[in-house]
């Protein structure tokens, strides 16, 4: 299986003045986050909100900016994220893909929408024991529920170092 690349558009909601970004995209479903190069973020004016860690796949470890927000679009579907800046080319990490409910054809190496949801993103949410407005407590915030049986796997795998 070859490399599966896509078209976005990247941009800086917080600076509507500035023009989009198209790029080309690697999409990666072992990586979680979308990766930017330097240049990318430099040209929508970015701001760091902090640094993160990141493993690369020999295991050496090094900081890198974390900056945003982002918004990333593909075929008329958004999402908004944050991005570290690392590597040499643009990766489409999991979860931008998972906002967008995009869905990755190997066999084509293409992306494209889900096709179960051709017209709007589909989110899958738990649901809570009964309505908000039948409990007691409903001043109080929900308690965070137990984590998703579906979880992503692997490390930033941002590009390569350079």
């Amino acid at each position: 299986m070859g490399h599966v690349f896509a078209e976005i558009e990247l941009s800086n909601p917080r600076q509507p003045q500035l023009k989009p970004v198209r790029v080309r995209a690697l999409a990666d479903t072992g990586a979680l986050m979308l990766c930017i190069p330097e240049h990318i973020a430099l040209q929508l004016a970015l701001e760091t909100e902090s640094e993160r860690e990141v493993s690369v796949a020999d295991g050496r470890k090094r900081k890198v900016p974390y900056v945003g927000p982002v918004r990333v679009a593909f075929d008329g579907r958004i999402c908004f994220v944050g991005a570290l800046v690392f590597g040499d080319e643009v990766l489409l990490g999991s979860v931008p893909m998972e906002d967008m409910d995009l869905v990755v054809a190997p066999s084509r190496r293409s992306i494209t929408v889900n096709p179960e949801s051709p017209n709007i993103p589909h989110a899958r949410v738990k649901s809570l024991t009964r309505p908000m407005t039948e409990r007691k407590d409903r001043d109080r915030p929900l308690a965070p529920s137990s984590p998703s049986p579906r979880l992503f796997h692997g490390g930033s795998g941002c590009g390569r170092l350079g």
